[in-house]
Formats: structure tokens, sequence, C-alpha cells
């Protein structure tokens, strides 16, 4: 038996009563024993991207170099994220920007939920974000649930039948896209 992989979860709402963050608990019941989850609590503690702050090696500020560190550690990326005025949350753009120089989502595996009373537009935005910066992305391992307040409770159980195939669905996927099985990744969006 292999050992579960280490799976870093990326609320990208600061909420602690989110439904991202009753999604991303019951994920982490639904794929006990595939991933070893570790949720970033510190997600509102990255200072505004600035690359005058990020010129030398190490000279990040110390939340950015966390940050950076759990995502090296970890063997695959779950971002849960809502939708705010059909855009991403500040802060989660935020915190993806300081990792283009590093490139520490290049080739890293990542699945993307995007569940709030939409969520298409958000959604569509990170995702081609996340393709550029070289996210190793499966079909599967992206999600969008609209009105995931009826889906999802706040004791951190999906509700839903059909939600709850689909998650289980990504979390397949993304197991097999960290552990090199065949999967159908998704290209990186036209510049133009």
């Amino acid at each position: 038996m292999t050992a579960p992989i280490k799976l870093l979860a990326i609320c990208g709402s600061t909420r602690q009563s989110s439904s991202n963050h009753h999604l991303i608990r019951a994920i982490t019941e639904l794929s006990a024993g595939i991933f070893a989850v570790q949720q970033l609590e510190t997600l509102t503690d990255i200072p505004h991207f600035n690359p005058d702050l990020d010129m030398d090696p190490g000279a990040a500020p110390a939340p950015v170099q966390h940050f950076r560190a759990l995502l090296a550690a970890a063997g695959a990326v779950l971002i849960c994220t809502p939708e705010y005025a059909i855009g991403v949350p500040g802060t989660l753009k935020n915190a993806i920007d300081w990792t283009v120089s590093s490139m520490h989502f290049s080739q890293k595996p990542v699945a993307l939920i995007t569940a709030g009373t939409s969520g298409y537009k958000a959604h569509q935005s990170l995702l081609g974000t996340l393709l550029i910066i070289e996210s190793k992305i499966a079909a599967d391992a992206q999600l969008v649930i609209p009105s995931v307040k009826t889906k999802v409770s706040s004791n951190g159980l999906i509700t839903d039948e059909a939600t709850e195939t689909q998650v289980r669905k990504l979390i397949r996927a993304l197991a097999g896209v960290a552990t090199d099985e065949e999967a159908h990744l998704l290209p990186a969006p036209a510049l133009f």
C-alpha cells in the first residue's frame, strides 16, 4: 500500500464558515487514504504582490516563502474558491501571482473547484491562469458547483448525490495526475 499523497488545499474564501471551506472538509473525508490534506491557513497573510520584493533569491516576504514551501512539498494542490463579482477573489489571485516567477505551480498536479451561486466566469479565468503557469490539470480535475449552499452542508457533507459523484471523479482524476497515470491534461490557453 502506498502512502497518501500530500495535498495542499487552498480556499479562495477568507470566511472560515464559507461553503468552500465546508467543501474542502468534505473532500478531506472522501479522499482519506488517497490524499493527506493540509489546508493553507495563511492566505490573508500574503502581502500584495510586488515583484520589487522578490528580486533576490530568498528575499520574498516570509508569508510568501511559507506559501512556496508548502507548494514545493505538496504532491498535488486543490483549489476551492467562490466567484466574486464574476471574478477570482483578489486574495487568491494575489497568492498565485507570487508564484509566477518562482514557477511553483509549474508541472504541479492541480484540481480546481469553483463553488458559489454561479462560478463559471471566475472558473474560466482562474483555469486559464493555472494552465498558462503550467499547472497539470486533467479534464476531470476541474469542476464548477453552482448553488453550492444547497449541495454542501455546514458540517462538511456533500448532500447532493450528483455533486458527490462529480467530486469523487475529480479526486480520482487528481490522484491519477499526481501518480503519473495516463490522464487527459488540459492544454494551455492560446495567448492570442
